[in-house]
């Protein structure tokens, strides 16, 4: 199966078929005033979502959208805060800061993107500082566990976005994790006009409400699955409950949109960790909604030389067999 196949709908926007969905929200008027109780405007935001998705011609922005309805969801969600499953429940709205240490978001760099899958470059990439992992053997290490970058406002980086249109196929928002920066990314979308699609590059240890407000916003999930089980993802990223919560935001992500599914192959993990989540999603996932990426640039970077079995990198051998375990299960491997 093709990239078009399994990404249908992003390649529609791409050739101007259909618009990127959050410029559909702008177009869906919201009834409850944005004051309302919270139980209120998410059981309305989640009768809009619904109407969304049967949306293909573009209606003129409304005054109150389903865009302005998910921006205050999110910024409810910052107080206490609860994007990511840590829910580590500071009130980031007076500045505090939980786990990823993120106050406000900074962008450590922005470029035109031409390394990612091929259906994605050229890709304008926008890397945000901090994450709500420590990999130990994190390659971006330098931005994810730093507070690197500077805050750009919303106008600004919108009026980036849309200086891209026609040199780019999407707009690939990342890190660290785009997670803690929800909000502003929202608030970026609703200043921009760029019909380009949009694309969620993240570790997808969401909470289910922030993959709820994603919801009709990305096109594409380039989403990572990166182990097979809790006690590797503990060991080496320092996170508790790994496998049910990225294996449920999957799920919800392959029934909102596409997916490019990434796997880094990690030395030694084959057992515990590659063909764990190979089979999950074979068993589990619409398989023709999905692209698999088995990868093989692992580089001990980091504290990676600390750990047993990733001082070193990844062999041919090991690669090709991650690689023919996935090929053996059907999967839409990259």
């Amino acid at each position: 199966m093709n990239a078009k196949e399994a990404l249908p709908r992003y390649f529609r926007v791409l050739d101007e078929k259909e618009l990127p969905y959050y410029m559909i929200c702008k177009g869906v008027p919201v009834r409850s005033s944005l004051d309302s109780e919270t139980y209120l405007l998410w059981e309305e935001h989640a009768e809009l979502v619904e109407k969304v998705r049967s949306i293909r011609v573009p209606s003129p922005v409304a005054e109150t959208n389903l865009l302005d309805l998910k921006i205050e969801l999110a910024r409810r969600m910052l107080n206490p805060c609860r994007l990511c499953e840590r829910k580590c429940n500071v009130n980031r709205l007076d500045g505090e800061a939980g786990y990823c240490r993120v106050k406000e978001s900074k962008v450590s760099s922005k470029f035109v993107h031409w390394g990612e899958e091929p259906e994605l470059v050229p890709s304008y990439t926008i890397f945000f500082s901090r994450c709500t992992f420590e990999c130990v053997f994190c390659q971006n290490w330098d931005i994810s566990q730093r507070d690197t970058g500077q805050y750009i406002s919303t106008d600004d980086l919108a009026n980036s976005v849309e200086r891209m249109l026609g040199g780019v196929r999407n707009v690939n928002w990342v890190g660290g994790d785009p997670t803690p920066n929800l909000v502003y990314i929202l608030e970026v979308l609703k200043s921009c006009n760029a019909n380009i699609p949009q694309v969620w590059n993240s570790n997808m240890y969401l909470t289910e409400d922030a993959m709820a407000l994603l919801d009709c916003i990305t096109d594409v999930y380039l989403a990572d699955f990166k182990y097979g089980n809790d006690k590797c993802a503990g060991r080496l990223s320092r996170i508790t409950r790994y496998f049910e919560v990225v294996s449920r935001n999957h799920a919800i992500a392959n029934k909102q949109a596409g997916i490019v599914l990434r796997h880094l192959v990690l030395p030694g993990h084959i057992e515990c960790c590659t063909k764990p989540i190979m089979d999950w999603i074979a068993e589990n996932l619409d398989t023709s909604r999905i692209r698999v990426n088995v990868m093989d640039q692992y580089r001990p970077e980091y504290k990676a030389r600390d750990f047993e079995r990733l001082e070193k990198r990844l062999s041919h051998k090991e690669f090709l067999q991650a690689y023919r375990y996935a090929e053996g299960l059907g999967l839409n491997i990259i």
